[in-house]
């Protein structure tokens, strides 16, 4: 296998839409059981599954070069579409009375797209390492911390290096994405009083 093909893989295994999907039922079930992975369903299908139909539905129409979005002037539009799904999915969950975890875990997605979605308008930060990082974070309060840290760090260096070989990126601007999410996940879930 070449480099550029691992690092397609990477980048298409670990996509922000797979996590953002796959993260909320995965740490619902592990903190709350069946009941939680339910609430984590409700989370991952306006968080991830909307934006993910909106990019879809871009890519085929042309008006997207790809569900990555690597052309920077055409990520506004889907991203102010992922803000307002965030935003429905925060208030469905206060408003239901979700777990304190998964409403942390969705106010650190809205404000890592309070963060980054105005740098992006300037600067080509990496979602991918954002929310690859944000989501170990939120991992590691679920699973055993150290552990996973330390094999969420090598996860997120694998994404930077492989939006790197595709040229999608420069290594500041995965760095840049990586801390920003690692920061914001971590700072919202203190705020939440479970950092």
């Amino acid at each position: 296998m070449t480099g550029d093909v691992l690092a397609r893989r990477v980048t298409d295994l670990l996509a922000p839409q797979v996590l953002v999907i796959g993260m909320p039922p995965a740490v619902g079930l592990l903190a709350q059981g069946w009941a939680g992975a339910a609430w984590g369903l409700v989370a991952s299908a306006l968080c991830g599954g909307v934006p993910a139909a909106v990019i879809a539905l871009g890519v085929r129409s042309g008006r997207l070069d790809s569900h990555h979005i690597v052309d920077r002037a055409r990520r506004t539009g889907p991203l102010l579409a992922a803000v307002a799904a965030v935003l429905a999915a925060l208030v469905l969950l206060v408003a239901l009375g979700a777990p304190t975890l998964l409403v942390a875990t969705v106010t650190a997605m809205l404000v890592a797209l309070a963060v980054t979605v105005p740098v992006t308008l300037r600067w080509k930060i990496s979602f991918h390492a954002a929310v690859c990082a944000g989501t170990v974070v939120v991992l590691a309060h679920v699973l055993s911390a150290v552990p996973t840290l330390l094999a969420g760090a090598a996860v997120v260096a694998l994404v930077c290096w492989s939006r790197v070989r595709l040229a999608h990126h420069t290594w500041p601007q995965v760095a840049a994405g990586a801390v920003t999410g690692a920061l914001v996940t971590w700072g919202t879930l203190a705020a939440f009083g479970l950092g």
